[in-house]
């Protein structure tokens, strides 16, 4: 126990107070913890504040940082996107170019009127406009599908003008090695395929061919497209012209006063390949001509009258 005596200076009283030790221990404590308490926690938090900012300027500093980083990458993925479009915009034009060309060349080949399909314009379009509600409104695609769409309209296009392009070669060919029609322009069939008088003896014989008889020197025609096997003088044709014209045809010109061909040549329908005489067994100008299917001869009757397709 202890003895503590307070003094009134006012009045010069005074008081004693008994206090223990352990009442007085936390007294003191109080007295002097209290403000180093306070100070301490004051200047926790004054230095607390101050590294919460740093850490703050440190994450905001990171985060612009990585801003501009994606700003680049977006400046270059814009940059290499633009040369991609470039790149791929240069060889759709020139799919379209080479489109337009086929285009013309298969207008050719069908021989169509020039004014039917104009590659070199715009097609023409049009209509009345009809109105509709914002819901109705399309939407807009993207530049790049837009670009994409367009590639997959080519591709198909092509491909599709190529098939016929194929075709119509292919129908063209086949009509050009189509036997039709008569190996001169201008005269008259003298002679038939079959039984006949043999002019020069006078006694029955076998044609093997027809005759057509004209004016000396004037054009003797190729009746299909293929290539010269023969061209020369052979015994009884005088001068002769053979043509394979695939298929298992071969086409026989015989009496030419003049030939215009030689061994393998490629001949069109309708090519002057030698010239009207009358050379080997004949009586005058004329061509003996001849038909032979899969190595056999055949009456040119049923070819000479039939349309060319």
């Amino acid at each position: 126990m202890m003895n503590i005596i307070l003094v009134n200076p006012k009045n010069g009283q005074s008081r004693l107070l008994r206090m223990n030790r352990v009442v007085l221990g936390v007294a003191l404590t109080g007295v002097i913890g209290i403000p180093a308490l306070a100070a301490y926690l004051g200047y926790t938090v004054g230095v607390g504040k101050a590294g919460l900012v740093s850490d703050l300027i440190a994450k905001w500093d990171q985060a612009i940082q990585k801003q501009d980083e994606m700003v680049l990458e977006a400046r270059r993925d814009a940059k290499a996107n633009l040369e991609v479009t470039a790149n791929r915009l240069a060889k759709l034009q020139a799919r379209m170019v080479r489109l337009d060309a086929l285009g013309e060349h298969l207008t050719a080949i069908a021989k169509l009127d020039k004014g039917e399909f104009n590659f070199s314009s715009e097609p023409a379009m049009g209509g009345p406009e009809m109105a509709g509600s914002d819901s109705e409104m399309m939407t807009p695609p993207s530049y790049m599908e837009v670009l994409s769409n367009l590639a997959i309209d080519i591709e198909d296009r092509e491909r599709q003008l190529e098939i016929l392009e194929t075709l119509l070669i292919d129908r063209k060919i086949t009509s050009d090695a189509f036997i039709a029609g008569r190996p001169i322009i201008k005269g008259w069939m003298s002679s038939r395929f079959g039984k006949r008088v043999d002019p020069i003896t006078g006694k029955p014989a076998w044609h093997n061919g027809v005759d057509f008889a004209g004016k000396l020197g004037s054009d003797v025609v190729t009746v299909a497209s293929g290539v010269v096997v023969y061209a020369g003088e052979r015994t009884n044709y005088g001068k002769m012209v053979e043509i394979n014209h695939g298929g298992g045809y071969t086409t026989r010109y015989g009496h030419h006063k003049e030939l215009l061909v030689k061994v393998g040549d490629v001949v069109k329908k309708g090519q002057p390949i030698g010239l009207m005489g009358s050379s080997g067994r004949s009586t005058g100008p004329h061509v003996h001509f001849e038909v032979f299917k899969n190595g056999r001869v055949v009456d040119p009757a049923a070819y000479i009258h039939r349309a060319s397709r």
